[in-house]
């Protein structure tokens, strides 16, 4: 069976392919690949293996070799599904891959907010603490996060994860019901919990359910010392609401991984004010990148290769 990977870059270069490769008769790797290439590329493969390269309806129908496509992530949407499945193309992503590399990278974010890192850190590095009357600095107070609520919203695999390693530090942890659940959903709805939310952590999926979940009516509500994460998709946030929220102080801290548009190649307001005195952090889409998450990427493609070619 002939593959095409179009984007392997995007998993970095020190990735074994191998366990790919075993899978195959023939694996061509491409580590870019700029939408008038992918159908040259492709021709004559049965496999494509795409991480975000876009395969809409057009390209599908001039690949009528197609007969898998893998995707090395999670979400679907750079594939047109119901396109695919008229043309009997399966289509097989991964998923739990990253959830300690995530998590990880949640509590990192929680705990640099909770102590007010950024804000500490920018008076340090402008002399601040040599021209100090005593031994430390103590104008922003901190949070300690023993004793304080911590709301998720999204009960997977990760955040479950997340709740576990708060409840480490000492953290209630709660989860909200489902967004846009009609009713059948026990948990208490993110409106009722999040006036006593110390911090509230973003680990759902990107939905009209979702989207601008945590809108201006929601940031109102919130503690004003209240941490805000995003380590989901960028979106389920209204991030100037959010930006406003923080610059006026009824915002104690925000924390994403994540950009309505990735990478922000016309800019972003929150990468703008990061040049402020903000307790602010942007990191960029780089919570499941360890090298682990990264490699049982290809481990769990290959899972789907074998399970694919077991089929006949």
């Amino acid at each position: 069976m002939h593959a095409v990977i179009l984007d392997a870059a995007s998993l970095g270069q020190e990735i074994d392919l191998t366990p790919i490769e075993a899978q195959l008769d023939r694996l061509d790797v491409h580590d870019h690949t700029a939408p008038g290439e992918v159908t040259s590329r492709l021709a004559g493969a049965e496999v494509a293996i795409v991480n975000k390269v876009v395969l809409d309806d057009a390209t599908l129908d001039r690949l009528p070799a197609l007969r898998l496509i893998c995707v090395l992530a999670t979400g679907t949407n750079n594939i047109d599904m119901a396109g695919a499945e008229r043309r009997g193309i399966a289509v097989r992503n991964v998923t739990a891959y990253g959830t300690a590399s995530v998590a990880q990278h949640t509590l990192m974010l929680l705990l640099a907010l909770a102590a007010r890192l950024p804000r500490y850190q920018r008076d340090v590095s402008q002399g601040r603490w040599n021209a100090s009357p005593f031994f430390c600095l103590l104008d922003h107070p901190t949070l300690q996060l023993a004793g304080k609520h911590l709301v998720i919203v999204g009960q997977g695999e990760l955040g479950t994860r997340v709740g576990e390693l708060a409840e480490a530090f000492g953290m209630r942890v709660s989860f909200a019901a489902r967004p846009g659940d009609a009713g059948g959903d026990s948990r208490p709805s993110l409106a009722s919990l999040a006036p006593e939310a110390d911090a509230l952590s973003l680990h759902c999926p990107l939905t009209e359910a979702t989207h601008h979940l945590v809108d201006e009516a929601l940031l109102a509500s919130l503690k004003p010392e209240a941490l805000l994460l995003n380590c989901a998709r960028g979106g389920i946030i209204d991030e100037l609401a959010a930006l406003a929220a923080l610059r006026q102080g009824r915002l104690g801290g925000l924390g994403v991984d994540v950009l309505p548009q990735e990478p922000p190649r016309e800019g972003h307001p929150l990468l703008s004010a990061l040049d402020e005195p903000l307790n602010l952090i942007v990191t960029p889409h780089n919570a499941w990148i360890s090298p682990e998450a990264r490699q049982r990427i290809v481990a769990l493609t290959a899972d789907n290769l074998a399970a694919f070619l077991a089929r006949g």
